[in-house]
């Protein structure tokens, strides 16, 4: 029997949701995507859930989307004369990072390793995100022919246009400490530390009055600047691939650089 993709504990007054694809450096394919969002459904309704609590299984926090599903995919997508096509599935990754920033309980990213692309958007939409110093935050996405998405409203909602320019354009990933600097995440602590600092973030959130809570983090989301400037149903770049796709996803499985690379 395989393992779940995505497992659900109830440590009151928290719901932890673990990524659990270590093997896949807990990639987001589609059917953890399912997962995260019956989990994130099952926590919401359990009244005795105060804070949700996002972390991964293994050395990473997560890699970002499923490349080798999307690599699948590109075989049957349909480009048009300019070389362009629809990614469906992409909106289904977006709808998972606005529910998790909409989420109606405060949420704390326990980020156990490295998290990239898809995987960083999903500590910056947390509400606050502790890390252990081997973590490792990043947006490659331009590396692999794919243009960044909603990690770009989260980016720069946390840490302003100078710095999500820089993560973006560059593709680095930066250590826990850079991201506590420019604000990705609040505290860097010790790995034996961080599921304990995460509970203890979330024993305190618990002691909010509930309604008073709900209504704050409504307010929070209204004047947010840029995140809710954005609603999804005008969000329409992030599944539109080019032909550079293919080219930058058969040069990463082939470990070879991509044909723009200089």
């Amino acid at each position: 029997m395989e393992p779940e993709l995505v497992c659900y504990e109830t440590r009151y007054p928290a719901a932890v949701v673990t990524l659990n694809c270590p093997q896949t450096r807990n990639a987001l394919s589609m059917p953890m995507v399912d997962g995260i969002m019956g989990a994130f459904r099952r926590a919401e309704d359990d009244s005795g859930v105060r804070a949700l609590i996002l972390t991964g299984a293994g050395p990473a926090f997560s890699a970002g989307m499923d490349l080798k599903e999307l690599r699948r995919a590109l075989d049957e997508m349909k480009f048009d004369r300019s070389g362009g096509a629809l990614w469906a599935d992409a909106f289904r990754g977006e709808e998972l990072i606005d529910r998790l920033y909409r989420f109606s309980k405060p949420t704390i990213a326990a980020v156990n390793g490295a998290a990239a692309a898809a995987g960083a958007a999903l500590v910056s939409a947390c509400d606050m995100a502790v890390a252990v110093p081997e973590a490792r935050i990043g947006y490659p996405e331009l590396r692999r022919g794919i243009q960044a998405g909603m990690v770009l409203i989260h980016l720069m909602r946390l840490v302003g246009e100078r710095h999500a320019r820089f993560l973006v354009l560059t593709g680095e990933l930066i250590g826990a400490d850079h991201a506590r600097e420019i604000g990705l995440i609040n505290e860097v602590v010790p790995s034996g530390e961080l599921m304990a600092t995460a509970m203890k973030w979330a024993a305190s959130v618990a002691m909010n009055a509930p309604k008073a809570e709900t209504i704050t983090k409504a307010l929070l989301e209204k004047f947010s600047a840029q995140a809710v400037s954005m609603k999804m149903a005008e969000y329409k770049e992030a599944p539109l691939l080019t032909d550079e796709c293919r080219a930058g996803l058969e040069a990463f499985f082939e470990k070879r650089p991509a044909p723009w690379a200089i």
